[in-house]
C-alpha cells in the first residue's frame, strides 16, 4: 500500500500596504520571496503597479485608507497560512502598515510617531523643540497668512504642502507676488498629482542655501551619506544622487550626527529612515525626515556601492529576522535621471538595451511607456527613466550613469525628444 506524501505547507505571507510606484516597491516583493515568504500587495488598485502582474504577486483589493480594513485583510492572511510581516514601500502608507503590524503583534515602528513625522509642520516643531537645526517656518491656512509669514521670515522662502513627498507642490518663492500666486495654487487644488486630497495647510519656511544631502539609516545606524543633485529653481526636482557623498569625513560625520539627533527628537529609530539636509554656512540643517526607506533608487545605489541591501534589511526587520551581512560593494555608485522637458503623447521609448549594457551600469528603470501622456509637474513624476552605475570613484560613477541616461530617448507626439 502506497501513501501520497503530504503537500508541504505554503510559506507565510508578507503583506505590503500599497507600493512605491517609481522606486523599490518591486524589490520589496522580490526580497520577501528570497526570504522564503509569499509577498502579497494590499491595494485599492493593482493596475497602478505593472510589476504585480509581471511578477505574479498575490493581491488583495481593499480600501487601504481604512486601518480596520487593512487589519481585517491581514487577519485573513494569518488564517490562510500565517502572516510574517506587514510593511509598506509607500510614503503614504508607512504609518498604516506600522499600526496594522502592531495590532497583530508583529514587529513594527511607532505608527503614531510616523504619522506625526509625516505632518511637516508637526515634524518641524518637534525637531526645533529637540534642538535640531531646522529652517525658520510657519504653518498657514490662507493666502494672506502665507504672504505675511513669508514677509516675516524673509525672502526667499519655500512653500510646500504639509503632507507629501517627491517634491510635489514644493516651490521657491522670491517675493510676495510669487508667494501669493503659489499659495493660491496649492490651496486651490482639490487633489495632488497622485489624486490624494490636499490638506488645507501649507508650510512656509526659509530657503536654506547650500548643497543637499541625505542620510540613510537603519535603526540607529548610519548606512550611507548621499549627495543629492537638484534641478533648476524655483523647483526642487532631484536629478541624481552620489553614494557615498564626496565630502571630507568630518563633514559626513556632522551630517550623520545631525540626522541621528533628528530621529531621536521624533521618536523614531526603528527600521529605515531617509533624512534630507542642506549644508548651510554654519552647519547642517534638517529639511525633512522621512520614516521610510529612500526612494529615487537610492537603496539600489547604496547596495551597489556598499554591499548593504537596505530593501532586504527592511523586510528582515519587519519579520523580526536579522538582515543579511553586507556583500562586497563597488565603493562608489551614482544615480542619474532622465526628466521630461515638455508635454505630449509618448510615441517611442528607445535605447534601454544600450543603456543596460553600458559600462558600469547596475540598473535601468523606466517610468513611462508608449501611449502615456507626459505632463510637467515639477516633481518626481517628471522623471522618465533612471540609471544606477558604479565606478572606482564618484566622478567615474557619475559619468557612467550620465552617459547611459543619454542613450535613452523618449519621443513625444510633436516629434520632440527628451534626452
Amino acid at each position: 500500500m502506497t501513501t501520497t506524501p503530504p503537500h508541504p505547507a505554503p510559506p507565510p505571507w508578507c503583506a505590503f500596504v500599497e507600493s512605491n510606484t517609481t522606486g523599490t516597491g518591486r524589490e520589496f516583493c522580490a526580497a520577501a520571496r528570497a526570504r522564503g515568504l509569499r509577498p502579497v500587495l494590499l491595494t485599492r488598485d493593482p493596475h497602478r503597479y505593472p510589476y504585480v502582474a509581471e511578477d505574479a504577486v498575490a493581491v488583495r483589493v481593499l480600501d487601504t485608507g481604512d486601518l480596520g480594513a487593512v487589519v481585517a485583510a491581514c487577519e485573513a492572511l494569518a488564517d490562510d497560512g500565517g502572516l510574517a510581516a506587514v510593511a509598506s514601500s509607500s510614503e503614504y502608507y508607512v504609518a498604516t502598515a506600522a499600526r496594522a503590524a502592531a495590532k497583530l503583534g508583529l514587529p513594527a515602528a511607532d505608527g503614531d510617531a510616523i504619522a506625526r513625522c509625516r505632518a511637516k509642520d508637526e515634524q518641524r516643531a518637534a525637531l526645533a523643540a529637540g534642538g535640531v537645526p531646522v529652517p525658520a517656518f510657519q504653518a498657514v491656512e490662507s493666502v494672506p497668512d502665507a504672504v505675511r509669514a513669508a514677509t516675516g521670515i524673509g525672502f526667499p522662502v519655500v512653500l510646500k504642502p504639509v503632507a507629501g513627498s517627491g517634491s510635489v507642490g514644493v516651490r521657491l518663492c522670491r517675493d510676495a507676488a510669487e508667494t501669493e500666486a503659489w499659495a493660491r495654487h496649492l490651496l486651490g487644488r482639490g487633489t495632488d498629482e497622485r489624486g490624494a486630497p490636499v490638506p488645507g495647510r501649507l508650510l512656509v519656511e526659509a530657503a536654506v542655501r547650500g548643497p543637499e544631502f541625505s542620510v540613510e539609516t537603519l535603526d540607529d545606524r548610519v548606512v550611507a551619506v548621499v549627495a543629492k543633485h537638484v534641478g533648476p529653481e524655483p523647483y526642487f526636482v532631484e536629478t541624481g544622487h552620489d553614494v557615498p557623498a564626496p565630502v571630507p569625513a568630518a563633514t559626513a560625520d556632522r551630517l550623520a550626527g545631525t540626522a541621528l539627533r533628528a530621529l531621536a527628537a521624533l521618536g523614531l529609530g526603528w527600521g529605515a529612515a531617509h533624512t534630507e539636509l542642506r549644508l548651510a554656512a554654519d552647519g547642517p540643517v534638517v529639511i525633512e525626515v522621512n520614516p521610510r526607506l529612500a526612494g529615487g533608487m537610492i537603496p539600489v545605489a547604496v547596495r551597489a556601492a556598499t554591499g548593504v541591501d537596505l530593501v532586504d534589511a527592511v523586510v528582515a526587520r519587519a519579520t523580526g529576522r536579522a538582515p543579511a551581512p553586507a556583500a562586497p560593494g563597488a565603493g562608489h555608485a551614482a544615480v542619474r535621471f532622465l526628466t521630461a522637458d515638455g508635454e505630449g503623447l509618448v510615441t517611442a521609448v528607445d535605447g534601454l538595451p544600450e543603456a543596460r549594457s553600458a559600462p558600469g551600469v547596475e540598473a535601468v528603470t523606466v517610468s513611462t511607456a508608449v501611449g502615456r501622456h507626459l505632463r510637467r509637474t515639477h516633481s518626481f513624476l517628471d522623471r522618465l527613466a533612471c540609471v544606477v552605475a558604479t565606478g572606482p570613484g564618484t566622478a567615474e560613477a557619475a559619468r557612467r550613469a550620465g552617459d547611459a541616461v543619454d542613450l535613452i530617448t523618449v519621443t513625444r507626439e510633436e516629434g520632440a525628444t527628451h534626452r
